[in-house]
């Protein structure tokens, strides 16, 4: 069977200084998990009927907003600067990097403060709750809101936010029934609902731990890299984990299935032999399509994964048009077959289908598609035309995703042609759809992350996620809303917070000196390492 190499950089284990170091970083993360989960108590997104009220003692950080902001801020910021830390020990081009333990030892580090905390960042976790026991109950999420179903003064619905109490949700029907029986497990106790689906919020980072590193490592990427990166990013510790976010799950079914549908497929280059068959190989592909598929269930975003993994099953062949249509063919049979199965056997059919726009009412600060609308209601009034605004959402968002659409398409084909891996394809792809479309928020492009740090090796992509993800990480409010008439509370935590953190930084300093210099680059030995 032909071989082909794939080159990484040889790195040794961190010498006892460095080890040193990445303890004073791992303390630093997680002193700041601690203080996010404290400030939770009183700046997080609470339910109405707010447990903690009855608590003594934590209650009083539900009296005191300010001194909860700024506790939950010098959290986020030791996490962001821990994280940016902590990025040294995964530099590629390092003599001696941290270990895989390593990197998962200090995520474990970190999210364990933040997984019996209330939710931060966003509600959504309420209406998964509310759609949920609509599931439990029998009726039909997809045609029903929370108040027609549950009633306007049930907790559940309570806690979802006022714009979302009518609407029915565009998840998938995996998502939901699982939702259900979790319903039947919580019924009334908001806090043990949003516990249960944190852990599957934490099933779908798991997913993504073990699933990054292999593939990693099947791209030439350092695995460490890719975990710093992906897995231990400061939007998967507070959307994922702390706003405990359905994407979770669908992003690590997403990477789960790619590298189960890749375990048997050989590393090919342009223009040599295809190898015969691998013993499981065809197995391996349909049970990849399945777990991406079962992903699709969840959460739809998921579903471009496929076509790229065509890509890459056509290639492993001899690479002609006729190979993506019969790898196409067979692939799509196995997701029909799946997502029918899916949503038959979920016992709530194909309605989510039909709810798809609904994240679309919602028109995100943070959107280009969104703001370039706003100007253009801005324009008008300027020139006497009046505000358009409400009438170009839907013009332009159309187009946006008209253009995401050609990217994709053009990604596919550069794909085929091989002038991209197929996963660099998909990552640019999902980061497209994400980005032009009006309901972007900071998570979203976790979508494209994630599959891109698994298999982008160049210096300007790390550098670009890495500045994105830390400026995303502080553009929500801990308590998923704003401050409204209150607005004064937050330069006055902001500033305490910031105080709290130079004395960390300070403390650190003092602790390990090294990790405020600028690092130098040290040429690593290169090793080329086989796979079949």
């Amino acid at each position: 069977m032909t071989r082909s190499p794939v080159r990484l950089d040889f790195a040794e284990p961190l010498d006892a200084g460095e080890r040193h170091a990445l303890g004073v970083v791992r303390r630093l993360g997680t002193v700041g998990a601690l203080f996010l989960a404290i400030g939770s108590l009183g700046a997080g997104a609470a339910p109405v009927l707010n447990p903690v009220q009855t608590l003594p003692v934590l209650r009083l950080f539900v009296r005191i907003p300010t001194v909860s902001l700024a506790v939950a801020f010098a959290g986020m910021a030791m996490l962001v600067i821990g994280w940016l830390m902590l990025g040294r020990f995964a530099r590629p081009g390092r003599p001696r990097l941290a270990s895989n333990r390593q990197m998962s030892r200090t995520l474990m580090m970190w999210l364990t403060p933040l997984l019996v905390i209330p939710p931060l960042f966003s509600r959504d976790v309420y209406a998964y709750l509310a759609q949920s026991e609509i599931v439990h109950r029998g009726l039909d999420p997809y045609s029903l809101g929370p108040a027609q179903a549950l009633g306007v003064g049930d907790p559940l619905t309570m806690g979802v936010s006022s714009m979302w109490r009518d609407t029915s949700p565009p998840y998938g029907p995996l998502y939901l029934r699982v939702g259900g029986w979790l319903a039947g497990i919580s019924g009334d106790h908001i806090a043990v609902g949003v516990l249960l689906h944190r852990v599957l919020a934490l099933a779908g980072v798991a997913l993504m731990v073990w699933a990054m590193p292999r593939l990693a490592r099947r791209f030439g990427v350092q695995p460490v890299t890719a975990l710093w990166l992906g897995a231990l990013n400061p939007l998967v510790l507070f959307h994922l984990v702390a706003g405990a976010h359905n994407d979770a799950l669908g992003i690590g079914l997403m990477m789960a299935g790619l590298e189960l549908g890749l375990r048997r497929l050989p590393i090919r280059v342009k223009g040599d032999t295809p190898p015969p068959l691998a013993q499981g190989e065809l197995l391996f592909i349909a049970l990849g399509t399945s777990v991406i598929t079962i992903g699709v269930a969840v959460k739809l975003y998921a579903i471009l994964a496929l076509p790229f993994f065509t890509v890459m099953v056509a290639r492993r062949w001899h690479g002609k048009l006729i190979d993506l249509f019969r790898a196409g063919a067979a692939m799509f049979a196995v997701f029909a077959v799946v997502l029918v199965a899916a949503c038959l056997g979920s016992g709530l059919g194909f309605g989510w289908l039909s709810n798809l726009g609904t994240p679309g009412l919602v028109r995100a600060w943070i959107s280009p598609i969104a703001e370039l609308a706003n100007v253009g209601g801005v324009l008008g009034i300027a020139l006497g035309l009046g505000n358009h605004t409400d009438a170009l959402v839907p013009i332009i968002g159309t187009l946006g995703y008209v253009l995401a659409a050609a990217i994709t398409a053009k990604f596919l084909w550069d794909s085929f042609k091989w002038r991209y891996r197929p996963i660099i394809g998909l990552g640019v792809s999902l980061g497209a759809v994400m980005v032009l479309q009006i309901a972007l928020q900071p998570w979203y492009l976790l979508w494209a992350v994630v599959p891109l740090a698994a298999a982008a090796g160049t210096s300007r992509f790390r550098v670009a996620a890495t500045v994105i993800s830390a400026v995303l990480a502080f553009v929500d409010f801990p308590n998923g809303g704003t401050y409204g008439d209150h607005a004064y509370v937050v330069p006055q935590a902001y500033v305490a917070g910031g105080i709290v953190v130079a004395l960390a930084l300070v403390v650190v300093r003092l602790s390990a000196p090294t990790l405020l210099r600028r690092p130098e680059r040290q040429t690593p030995v290169t090793l080329e390492v086989f796979e079949t």
